[in-house]
């Protein structure tokens, strides 16, 4: 499956690049700016989290390479600066963070020459820490913990039982499928909860905006699952056309999940770092499915490292043709809920 520098985004800001398709990532993070911003009104204790200093750190993790980092940024810096701005003048310091592959360079040729703060990168993968203890005031990541740290062996072993044939995601597919991503998933939070709970000073915040699904549901029904659909029937159509050999296709799957509330909340309480100061379900009517320059800006790296590059042109052809004329999704089933969760650390 390569390694996991291949799950970036595509760089640059070309015809595929995830500068110019990152839209329904930032119609969602529209959709949060409300709740990002109450979240800092009502939970923010600035005199506790760094008394003798007046930098404010914020971290984004999983920036990609904008531009819907800096609207984020500079709605949290807003609302700290209104809910601050009689305790005198705060410095802010943004540290943009993304896997060691990611275009840095794209990022900040786009910075915005207005912004309120000091850039840095900080490359690395967020399961594990990236900053010295206590040194952050707030933590966000828009659409990026759905990314496993690596795939669940067993899905991709041709001879297990919960290897997952003719499928690249756990939608529809046996329990023991959707039982293998669960157990990573779980792993996944608690390295990555652990590692901001020593970052973060006593008091800071945490936003997180995260694809989840239903309560109640198994992962087998993921919300995900119709958007990856169409994708999935073409690179069967290509192997039933002895395009792509069937070991290839049986042996590819997305590192992707979508907890539960439920599922989500259970795996906080254990760490115990953090009091919850909010889960949110925010949910859509319809949901346009994912164009094909979308789909291939975020998946082109991880299609291109298991199948080779030879398949990309054919492959997001396909898809393009196959959802031509396609009705949005009906979401009345739970599909495209987004979680909106808000953590606070324990003094």
């Amino acid at each position: 499956m390569g390694g996991e520098e291949s799950l970036a985004m595509t760089g640059g800001d070309g015809q595929y690049s995830y500068a110019r398709n990152s839209n329904p990532q930032k119609e969602a993070a529209d959709r949060a700016k409300a709740m990002l911003i109450g979240a800092v009104s009502e939970n923010l204790d600035i005199v506790h989290g760094s008394p003798t200093s007046n930098t404010f750190g914020i971290a984004d993790l999983g920036c990609s390479v904008g531009p819907n980092t800096f609207i984020a940024m500079n709605n949290i810096i807003e609302a700290v600066e209104h809910k601050y701005q009689a305790q005198g003048h705060l410095e802010f310091q943004v540290f943009f963070n993304d896997r060691v592959s990611n275009d840095f360079n794209t990022l900040f040729i786009n910075l915005p020459p207005n912004r309120k703060y000091f850039a840095a990168a900080v490359p690395g993968s967020f399961y594990g820490r990236l900053f010295p203890k206590a040194s952050l005031n707030f933590i966000f990541s828009s659409f990026a913990l759905q990314w496993l740290s690596k795939l669940p062996q067993v899905v991709c072993d041709l001879n297990s039982p919960s290897c997952n044939k003719g499928r690249i995601l756990y939608a529809n597919a046996p329990k023991e499928v959707g039982e293998a991503y669960s157990a990573q998933y779980a792993e996944d939070m608690e390295k990555f909860l652990g590692a901001r709970a020593q970052e973060l000073v006593s008091g800071g915040l945490m936003a997180l905006l995260i694809p989840g699904r239903v309560n109640g549901t198994l992962p087998a029904q993921s919300s995900l699952g119709p958007r990856f659909q169409p994708l999935e029937s073409c690179l069967v159509d290509m192997t039933n056309e002895g395009l792509l050999s069937k070991d290839k296709l049986d042996s590819f799957n997305l590192p992707i999940y979508s907890p539960s509330s439920e599922e989500l909340e259970k795996l906080i309480e254990k760490t115990g770092c953090f009091d919850i100061a909010r889960v949110e379900e925010m949910h859509r009517n319809n949901i346009p499915l994912l164009t094909m320059q979308e789909f291939r800006a975020g998946l082109e790296g991880i299609i291109k490292t298991h199948f080779g590059s030879e398949i990309l042109d054919e492959l997001f052809d396909r898809y393009s043709k196959k959802i031509a004329g396609r009705p949005p999704l009906n979401t009345c089933g739970g599909i495209g809920i987004a979680l909106f969760v808000l953590l606070k650390r324990k003094h």
